[in-house]
């Protein structure tokens, strides 16, 4: 006699997708409270880029973590393409060793500030612009212009630019968290207003 297995049946909630998001990038600033003379960095380290004629700061690449910074003779740097902050840290303590260990003088701690966090997202669901244009406050939908509808979110104060297809762009983030915490709500939201489905 043959026997059959049935399958459980898993609950609504364990069914439903859930939203997943991936830092980018993140853009943040930093002071080492200091001037730098970037000719003698040059000069020391043979892997940064500086052409005072064409632009006033000296770029210095990382390959561990990913970044790139940009140095400036007052002290302050621009450091992009990290994707964590953890690895923003990491960079930061590394190029300061560096510019120590080729003889360098940094007398101060770096002070670091993120100015920007860019992350993509997924709500693994598919949504009704059109109905969440009219529903959603602070948000714009004109699809002749652009196809995705820009949403400003008061808390956490970010920028959502969100596509039918349930993928999102998230800007202005100063924490890791304020993404996740973007995203978590916008999902709730987007429900609530009945603007998503199943794609």
């Amino acid at each position: 006699m043959e026997s059959f297995v049935t399958p459980q049946r898993r609950s609504a909630a364990e069914q439903e997708p859930k939203p997943t998001a991936n830092i980018e990038n993140i853009v943040a600033t930093v002071s080492l409270d200091q001037t730098l003379d970037l000719n003698l960095i040059e000069r020391s380290i043979l892997t940064v880029e500086y052409n005072p004629e064409q632009f006033p700061g000296l770029v210095y690449r990382l390959d561990s973590p990913k970044v790139t910074a940009l140095i400036f003779k007052s002290g302050k740097m621009v450091v992009t393409g990290a994707k964590s902050t953890r690895d923003l840290i990491e960079a930061v303590k590394k190029i300061v060793r560096n510019l120590k260990k080729h003889g360098i003088q940094i007398y101060g701690r770096p002070k670091v500030q993120i100015q920007n966090i860019v992350a993509s997202a997924n709500l693994n669901v598919c949504v009704d612009l059109e109905r969440a244009a009219l529903t959603l406050e602070n948000s714009m939908y004109e699809p002749e212009q652009f196809p995705g509808l820009i949403h400003r979110m008061d808390e956490p104060r970010v920028v959502l630019l969100i596509f039918s297809s349930g993928k999102m762009v998230i800007t202005g983030a100063k924490r890791e968290e304020e993404v996740y915490e973007a995203v978590n709500k916008i999902y709730e939201k987007l429900k609530k207003l009945r603007a998503i489905r199943p794609c």
